[in-house]
């Protein structure tokens, strides 16, 4: 199956990168999951006509998740779930997003695997995430060197995750597939990963 080319990688700031994060979750239409939701940051972002459904492992997280779903106007619940095991019918969504997730997840082919399950054929996936830097690079030894740590402390965040590989692994095909590098201190910039594809 042919992939997207990527665009090149480019150098951006913050706001660009909100910006662009954005543009890529407002693409999606009809029903959406989007998993690892967090506390809603995504709302401002998804089309009126969504109906979103949510998921969310984090009690605390899931409890502000609730409440910023209601004065959004997306009702219902959200799921106290994994990504490695989504509470869902087999293609019963239309959209899968993911912000910041798969760098966190226990298992991340497992998870794409589900994700791949819960879609209509054809549907789509929008996920943004930081990622490995560039092999024999001095970020990439950085970023072996903190995962350990921000995998302990920052939720389970992996900075040294291929993300990208993993999603030509699992079968999804980039339509807008956009590795960036984003300005951050101390640490020079953050290799991040917008991709915007669909399911076979």
């Amino acid at each position: 199956m042919e992939q997207a080319t990527p665009a090149t990688s480019g150098l951006i700031d913050d706001d660009r990168l909100d910006d662009l994060e954005r543009e890529f979750v407002g693409r999606v239409r009809g029903r959406v999951l989007e998993i690892g939701a967090g506390e809603g940051e995504n709302f401002g972002a998804l089309h009126p006509d969504v109906e979103w459904i949510g998921l969310e492992p984090d009690a605390e997280r899931r409890a502000e998740l609730a409440q910023r779903a209601r004065e959004w106007g997306h009702g219902g619940e959200p799921l106290d779930a994994v990504a490695e095991a989504i509470p869902l019918p087999d293609r019963s969504v239309d959209a899968v997003i993911a912000t910041y997730v798969l760098c966190s997840v226990a298992d991340p082919a497992v998870a794409l695997a589900e994700v791949r399950r819960v879609l209509v054929p054809g549907g789509r996936v929008v996920f943004v995430d930081h990622v490995a830097a560039p092999p024999r690079t001095a970020k990439r030894v950085v970023q072996r060197i903190a995962t350990p740590f921000t995998a302990r402390f920052c939720h389970g965040c992996h900075w040294d995750r291929e993300t990208g590989l993993a999603l030509v692994a699992a079968g999804f095909i980039g339509d807008d597939v956009r590795p960036l590098r984003v300005r951050s201190m101390p640490f020079g910039p953050v290799p991040t990963l917008l991709f915007d594809g669909h399911a076979p």
